[in-house]
């Protein structure tokens, strides 16, 4: 018999953390946001495109050296995609202070870049 984990998420390929009482969360992802890291970029242009079709707007986020991939992820949706009517709305950008693992704080850089449905 099949043991399936109920906390595998196929779409995304990974298991989530479990939850301690020690490490409250910090914050709450919104179901519109897409937050950028390392994996392959097509795979951020369908999450986006994915939740494109369920809310009006979604917002890219990355920090640091992933900041060029969200402005690749917004460009392909735009320029590519342009027969859907796809808009690149807002952008913010700044800095986080983030502890780096020798204990420093650090400020790291941020991007938001908010993409919509072309009405």
């Amino acid at each position: 018999m099949l043991s399936i984990n109920k906390h595998y998420i196929p779409a995304q390929g990974i298991y989530p953390k479990p939850m301690s009482s020690s490490n409250p969360p910090t914050g709450h992802k919104a179901s519109n946001e897409i937050f950028v890291g390392k994996k392959p970029l097509m795979t951020y242009v369908t999450a986006t495109l994915v939740q494109l079709a369920n809310e009006p707007i979604v917002i890219i986020k990355a920090r640091g050296k992933s900041i060029t991939r969200v402005v690749d992820v917004a460009q392909i949706i735009v320029k590519r995609m342009d027969m859907l009517g796809y808009k690149i709305g807002p952008v913010k950008i700044g800095s986080e202070p983030v502890q780096s693992p020798d204990g420093r704080l650090r400020n790291v850089s941020s991007i938001e870049v908010s993409i919509s449905r072309a009405r």
